[in-house]
C-alpha cells in the first residue's frame, strides 16, 4: 500500500508546482462583431478637433465602404474600429485630432512576470500603444500592417492597452480608424504561496506516516 500512496502524493506536488502556460484570453482583436455594431471590447475617448464624439464605445466598419480600400481589406480574423457609425466621416480639419481605444485583461491568479504577447496594427494616421501606461510601441499607415510586443510592464490583476491614434489635420475627406490583432501570447500560472507549500509537505509527512504504519501491522 505504500508505493501507491508515495505516488498519489508526488503526482500531486508536481501538479501543484509545473508552471501550465496559457493565453491571455482577454486579448480582443478589433472588430469582432457585427458591421455597424458597437465593439464593447475597446471604450473610446476622443478629442477632435471639430466634431463632438458623444460614443464611449467604437463602430465597427463594414467592408465594402470607404474608407475600406485604401485601408486595409476586412477580414474574418479582424475589422477596422471608427468614433462613429459613419466610417468615412471626414474630422480635424484644421489641427490634428486624438482618439483613444482602450482594451482591459486581467491577470489575477497568473504570474504577470511571465506574460507576453505579439500582434499587429494599423492607423489611420498614426498610433502610439501604451501598456499601463507605458509606450511599448508606434506606427503610422493604413495600407500595411506594423508589429508591436510586450514582454514587460504587466501587473497582477486588471492590465489596459491604450491604443492612441493621431488623426492629421485635412480639410475634407479625412477618415480616422484602427485595426488590431493579436497574434500569440502567453503567461503562466502563478506559483502557489509559501503557506499552500507547507500544507502540502504536512500532508505527504502524513501520508508517509500512514505507509509506515501499514507497513508495521
Amino acid at each position: 500500500m505504500k508505493r501507491p500512496l508515495i505516488t498519489v502524493a508526488v503526482l500531486a506536488f508536481t501538479a501543484m508546482t509545473a508552471a501550465h502556460a496559457a493565453s491571455i484570453t482577454g486579448l480582443k482583436n478589433t472588430g469582432l462583431g457585427a458591421s455597424g455594431s458597437a465593439d464593447t471590447n475597446y471604450s473610446l475617448s476622443a478629442a477632435s478637433s471639430d466634431i463632438v464624439i458623444g460614443n464611449s464605445v467604437p463602430v465597427i466598419t463594414y467592408d465594402s465602404q470607404w474608407p475600406i480600400g485604401p485601408w486595409l481589406s476586412n477580414s474574418s480574423s479582424s475589422k477596422w474600429i471608427t468614433p462613429t457609425g459613419s466610417q468615412g466621416q471626414s474630422f480635424d480639419a484644421w489641427s490634428a485630432g486624438t482618439y483613444t481605444y482602450s482594451l482591459s485583461f486581467d491577470l489575477s491568479g497568473f504570474n504577470a512576470a511571465s506574460a507576453s504577447f505579439v500582434g499587429r496594427l494599423a492607423a489611420d494616421n498614426a498610433v502610439v500603444v501604451k501598456l499601463n501606461n507605458q509606450v511599448i510601441s508606434s506606427a503610422s499607415g493604413f495600407t500595411d500592417w506594423s508589429n508591436f510586443s510586450a514582454s514587460t510592464g504587466f501587473v497582477s490583476g486588471l492590465n489596459k492597452l491604450d491604443f492612441v491614434v493621431t488623426n492629421w489635420a485635412q480639410n475634407g475627406g479625412n477618415p480616422t480608424g484602427l485595426r488590431v490583432e493579436f497574434g500569440t501570447s502567453s503567461v503562466m500560472a502563478a506559483v502557489p504561496e509559501p503557506e499552500t507549500y507547507a500544507m502540502l509537505l504536512g500532508g505527504l509527512a502524513l501520508v508517509g506516516a500512514l505507509a509506515r504504519r501499514r507497513q508495521q501491522h
